[in-house]
């Protein structure tokens, strides 16, 4: 069954997420990064952002706890073992520090049907406690009929 057009333009509720420090130290270190704006403590209070921050990449962290309802969305209906992830793109737009306060929203900006493949992209948009954009990230989803 084809994912209905009808639902771009869908939302889900605003998602909040508390940037901690040591969760901007252990993605670096995941990714490898030995940046000392991301790592040392010391170094990031005298620079000029004051504090640790987070790569840019740290956008998958607050953004992937959004998708999760999306994929649980009785009314839409995904089939989630039929799903893929085909690919993702950002836009950043300010520094995410440590003790930023992110608000990110979602809404489905687009759904395809192709031959035996449904496409599905989904926009998150994030602030943070300024008001300040932070990020826009896309994501899009395949759905194997």
């Amino acid at each position: 069954m084809a994912v209905d057009k009808k639902f771009v333009g869908k939302t889900w509720p605003t998602m909040v997420y508390e940037v901690g420090k040591e969760k901007v130290k252990e993605f670096a270190k995941a990714i490898k990064s030995n940046n000392p704006y991301y790592l040392n403590d010391e170094f990031a209070s005298q620079s000029k952002y004051k504090t640790i921050v987070a790569p840019p990449t740290f956008a998958v962290v607050f953004g992937a706890k959004l998708i999760e309802p999306i994929f649980m969305d009785k009314e839409l209906n995904l089939n989630v073992a039929m799903l893929v992830h085909g690919e993702q793109e950002f836009e950043f737009y300010t520094m995410v520090k440590a003790g930023d306060i992110l608000y990110s929203n979602t809404r489905i900006i687009g759904i395809e049907h192709k031959e035996k493949l449904d496409v599905v992209a989904i926009e998150i948009m994030t602030k943070n406690q300024y008001n300040q954009d932070v990020s826009k990230g896309i994501y899009t989803f395949v759905v194997r009929k």
